[in-house]
């Protein structure tokens, strides 16, 4: 049973990518080239508002956004209130052809309930957009106190196997199994993206992040096909990292680190405990790279039901998103004018909202921001 699983997965691996070579310039290709422009000659973004608090640090997006004059237009879909039998989930399948067209999206937080036989809207967003590198810029913000003051790392993340290939089966009555599904073709391509990103934005090191000393045969391969990427940059050191050890070396000093890759689980894990280094996922951004130049940034914190609607939400990690989003297209200006107006009001200290220590609601913190533009 798990064998004939394994073959169909790899299968349609082997048909969706014949060449990992002749698709990396695909994967790297500039996106300001292939975003949707419309005919006014600003760019169309996809927009997913998404649950609880959701729509309103959208709403907090949008108001910066045009305070700053950015040329986006954004194309909004909402998560649907029955499941789409195309997607499996309550994603339209009108949604997802939004972002193949534009090509560049944002993405507010979505809850999935749990245990209803509902397929994740993450899960369904990695899986048919191809969104195969989540990459999560982790570093200290200049005026807020957490334990840590020269964090500044990076955690590429491998985002669509490894346990998260959602192949489970009940084996008998009270013994079900997961398979991890770990393949050179998805290894080598976000292993050669977390190498071609350090080069390129001048980082020194990349550190594969790993637990080979116990699943030889997946995480095995995951560290042959780094290894082998790394051969191709020798001005870059490469070391790999034991999971558990990661864990323990990022919190006694997270300076230690510089360019973090790793497969599925265990990005999803130190990405988030990278987030807590410097004051939680509320302050941190996170773009999800496909092929063909496809980036969807989002927000990847919850979506805090208990606060929605009551003007409390603190909207920097989307914004913070965006700001990727806009580095994505190439409109480093626009970035650099929002990620400054960020930066600056959170370091006042005048306006903070009520999660880092302020009092302050979400529009009084986005009228913050609009000031400082």
């Amino acid at each position: 049973m798990a064998s004939q699983i394994v073959r169909r997965v790899l299968a349609r691996s082997s048909n969706h990518n014949s060449s990992l070579t002749r698709s990396l310039d695909r994967f790297f290709f500039s996106s300001s080239t292939t975003a949707a422009a419309a005919t006014n000659g600003s760019i169309t973004a996809t927009l997913f508002p998404g649950d609880g608090i959701g729509p309103e640090i959208a709403e907090s997006v949008k108001l910066v956004f045009k305070s700053a004059e950015v040329p986006i237009e954004w194309e909004e879909h909402y998560v649907g209130t029955e499941i789409d039998p195309r997607t499996q989930s309550f994603l339209t399948w009108e949604s997802l052809e939004s972002v193949r067209r534009n090509r560049v999206g944002l993405k507010g937080p979505m809850a999935t309930p749990i245990g209803k036989g509902h397929r994740s809207l993450n899960l369904t967003l990695r899986k048919e957009l191809n969104l195969y590198a989540n990459v999560r810029p982790c570093y200290s913000l200049p005026g807020y106190k957490t334990r840590y003051d020269d964090v500044d790392l990076i955690t590429i993340r491998e985002n669509t196997e490894g346990e998260y290939s959602g192949l489970e089966h009940q084996v008998v009555r009270g013994v079900v199994e997961s398979l991890k599904i770990i393949t050179r073709q998805a290894s080598l391509r976000v292993a050669e993206y977390a190498f071609h990103y350090a080069k390129t934005h001048g980082r020194e090191r990349v550190s594969a992040i790993h637990k080979a000393n116990i699943m030889q045969k997946t995480d095995g391969l995951f560290l042959k096909c780094c290894r082998e990427v790394a051969e191709k940059y020798p001005e870059i050191t490469y070391e790999e990292v034991i999971i558990d050890n990661c864990c323990m070396m990022l919190v006694k000093n997270p300076a230690l680190f510089d360019v973090l890759v790793m497969p599925n689980l265990y990005g999803d894990i130190i990405s988030d405990l990278c987030a807590g280094l410097i004051g939680g996922l509320g302050l941190t951004p996170s773009c999800n790279i496909g092929e063909g130049g496809i980036a969807l940034a989002e927000a990847v914190h919850g979506s805090a039901p208990d606060i929605a609607g009551k003007n409390m939400a603190n909207p920097t990690a989307l914004l913070l998103s965006a700001v990727t989003m806009l580095r994505h297209l190439e409109l480093h200006d626009k970035a650099d004018q929002i990620q400054n107006a960020i930066l600056t009001t959170i370091a006042e200290g005048k306006y903070r909202t009520i999660d880092i220590g302020g009092s302050s609601s979400t529009s009084d913190f986005t009228k913050a921001l609009c000031d400082h533009l």
